[in-house]
């Protein structure tokens, strides 16, 4: 099924630095380290290897008496392109492809029904999934922090929910397993002091693994 609709403009928002190993210095303090980032939902942190194996007992490697190298790790490289509206988010690292739809372009206040134009975003994103040949997605909804939580717990699932039943159509007979979470107020990625840092927590992601090259 093809659907076809205007886009915003993309601006490519942030490219992190790539491929740098985290070592310790003779004391065995941390030499270089990666700024404090989000948290993340069980089961979607970042991953990554270091490229090289490093022998501690080389004779050329030198420490101060009883210490020792810590585990070399790499970050992962990360680009995040989002429309200039915020409205729709795409992350992509060496090993997954992320998509965060606002929920306001998705469904009415307050409500998990969707909308027209939604439907034509969450199938672009299943073109996607079928591009990349992937056999395992999450689909995990998210609130602000305004309201309880038990009812942000609640509509989120419900959110998650409805895009998953359109993901599910789009992809029938793929041999796709889904994960479906609503986490409520948990894991905001904005500021919740501010509307507009609201409006980026309240959301539907929907991740999924990136094909191996």
């Amino acid at each position: 099924m093809t659907h076809t609709r205007n886009r915003a403009p993309r601006l490519t928002v942030v490219l992190t630095a790539a491929s740098v190993m985290v070592v310790t210095n003779l004391f065995g303090a941390v030499s270089a380290h990666a700024a404090d980032g989000p948290s993340y939902p069980p089961g979607t942190e970042p991953k990554a290897s270091a490229p090289v194996k490093i022998d501690a007992n080389d004779p050329d490697l030198k420490l101060v008496d009883g210490a020792t190298l810590a585990e070399p790790k790499i970050l992962d490289i990360k680009s995040v392109i989002e429309d200039q509206g915020g409205e729709e988010r795409r992350e992509d690292t060496n090993s997954d492809v992320k998509f965060a739809l606002q929920a306001e372009v998705l469904f009415g206040k307050d409500s998990a029904k969707l909308s027209g134009q939604a439907k034509a975003r969450i199938a672009d994103i299943a073109e996607e999934i079928k591009a990349q040949n992937a056999k395992k997605v999450r689909v995990f909804g998210f609130t602000d922090n305004l309201g309880s939580s038990a009812h942000g717990d609640v509509l989120s699932r419900q959110r998650a929910s409805a895009v998953h039943g359109v993901l599910d159509d789009e992809l029938a007979d793929s041999g796709i397993t889904y994960e479906v979470r609503g986490y409520g107020e948990q894991y905001p990625i904005a500021d919740n002091s501010t509307e507009a840092g609201r409006k980026k927590n309240r959301r539907v992601e929907v991740s999924f693994p990136r094909t191996e090259s």
